[in-house]
């Protein structure tokens, strides 16, 4: 297996565990001291790395006194983070087994545990993300097992979820979620998730266009 190619399924692989970790709950001292001490991650957070508020307050003051509340208000009071929210006319969200992304969910056995997450329905931004992040590890470890097929088929379902569903509302509602933020934090969190999702779907395209020939 090229060491590029796997570079790059890594990197993919962190970014979407990143990203879905920090918008399906409340953040934690353990998570944001590992986004502080990486300069690597905290390089995705520029706006929050300069953020006067950070450097007055220990971490457990700040994501009490900030955090949390910028969460509660970006995710579960003040806006949608729901597929159904955005694709249903009525705007209502679907919570029960005929929402269609739960139907993919099943089909991939992919278990989403709603009462351990800060989640109503499985059709939740951070759901999703975390959906084409095992997807990724999945796309990873058949490429490592040389298993060509395999990798093939995960990829073509990553490209086509993020087409059908994750692009078809998650910019918007990233886009509320930068205008709205009242942190640095989740201002720079919605802004990688925007970068990343297209940046992405740019790389699923160029491999689809390429007839998933991957790099040797």
């Amino acid at each position: 297996m090229n060491n590029d190619l796997k570079q790059e399924q890594i990197a993919r692989i962190n970014i979407y565990a990143l990203i879905s970790r920090i918008m399906i709950g409340e953040i934690d001292e353990g998570l944001l001291k590992s986004i502080e001490e990486d300069e690597n991650i905290l390089s995705f957070f520029p706006t929050f790395k300069d953020w006067k508020r950070r450097k007055e307050h220990s971490s457990k003051d700040l994501i009490e006194r900030y955090l949390n509340v910028d969460f509660t208000n970006l995710f579960l009071l003040h806006l949608i983070p729901y597929e159904s929210f955005y694709m249903r006319e009525d705007q209502m969200l679907e919570t029960g087994g005929e929402n269609p992304v739960q139907a993919i969910f099943n089909a991939f056995e992919f278990k989403v545990e709603l009462d351990k997450a800060r989640v109503m329905a499985s059709d939740h931004i951070g759901v999703e993300l975390e959906f084409m992040y095992e997807l990724c590890k999945a796309e990873l470890k058949a490429l490592e097992d040389d298993n060509m097929e395999m990798a093939k088929q995960l990829s073509q379902l990553q490209y086509g979820f993020m087409k059908d569903h994750i692009l078809e509302w998650a910019p918007m509602y990233l886009l509320n979620v930068k205008s709205e933020a009242g942190t640095a934090f989740y201002f720079d969190a919605a802004d990688l998730g925007l970068e990343f999702m297209m940046s992405d779907f740019e790389y699923l395209t160029e491999l689809k266009n390429n007839g998933y020939n991957y790099p040797v």
